[in-house]
Order: structure tokens, then C-alpha cells, then sequence
């Protein structure tokens, strides 16, 4: 399927956005249906690192495990569920703007369905994501230009 995307310009330098947006624990502050999430290990992230998060999902609480693929601070960061019915796919993208004083981030947001969850992504979960997407551009632009 084709990916959910989002993007948005950020009056913030990109190494701020890229620290805030690849923070699983911050998630809760501009993702709509996040309710959790921390990083396992303690080391810094990188390829290979796995994070929980704890989301509403279809009006139910799921904590999924997702593993860091790909990690190119402050350009790009992609991570991908391991395991579960249903498994994400994410890809964060920061881009400098008017010499780094400003950022735009591109989500691009993608499910696989195994089991039950090949009923479940294009019924449920694809749907909610796409209308969470747009609440969560907002919420990060509005908590990064307002210094949060």
C-alpha cells in the first residue's frame, strides 16, 4: 500500500526537530493516540535499538515493539514494528530550511498485517491513522514552535 504522508515546516533547527520527533518517550505529547513509550537499553539509539510504545488503537490499549532500521541524525530516522499482528513501518525526514533556522519534517507512516491484522490495517488501523495524522502535524509544529 502506499504510505500516509505528512509534511510540515517547523520554525526550529533541524537537530532540535530530529531530537524531539526520534524521542519515543515524547511521543505522548503530539501523537494523538500515543499513551507511552521508552527506548530499551538505555544506550543511545541506533540500528538495531528497540523502543516500546503504548497506543489506543481502535479503542483498545496495545503496547507494540519497534526496532530502529535505519538512523542518520538530523536528517532521518526509520523504525519498524517487530512483531504483532500488525507491524508499522516509519520513516521521520528532516530537511534544513533558510540556512538550518528552520525544518521540514516529512512522516510517512505505513502498516503490514499478519493473521487478523490483514482484516484490521486497510478496516481499521489505516483509517485511524490517516485521521490522527494531520492532529499529529499540528500538535508537533504548534509543541515545537512553542518551545515545548
Amino acid at each position: 500500500m502506499t504510505p500516509i504522508v505528512s509534511k510540515t515546516e517547523i520554525a526550529r533547527p533541524p537537530g532540535e526537530v530530529f531530537a524531539y520527533i526520534s524521542d519515543p518517550s515524547r511521543f505522548t505529547e503530539w501523537q494523538v493516540d500515543a499513551l507511552g513509550g521508552s527506548m530499551k537499553g538505555g544506550a543511545p539509539p541506533g540500528v538495531g535499538s528497540r523502543y516500546t510504545t503504548t497506543r489506543l488503537i481502535g479503542g483498545a490499549v496495545r503496547t507494540t515493539t519497534s526496532e530502529i532500521t535505519e538512523i542518520d541524525p538530523p536528517r532521518s530516522w526509520t523504525a519498524r514494528g517487530a512483531g504483532g499482528p500488525i507491524r508499522e513501518s516509519v520513516r521521520y525526514t528532516v530537511e534544513p530550511l533558510n540556512d538550518g533556522v528552520r525544518s521540514r519534517v516529512t512522516i510517512e507512516l505505513d502498516f503490514e498485517g499478519d493473521g487478523i491484522g490483514k482484516l484490521l490495517v486497510p478496516l481499521v488501523i489505516r483509517r485511524q491513522a490517516s485521521r490522527e495524522m494531520e492532529i499529529n502535524r499540528r500538535n508537533l509544529k504548534e509543541r515545537l514552535e512553542s518551545g515545548g
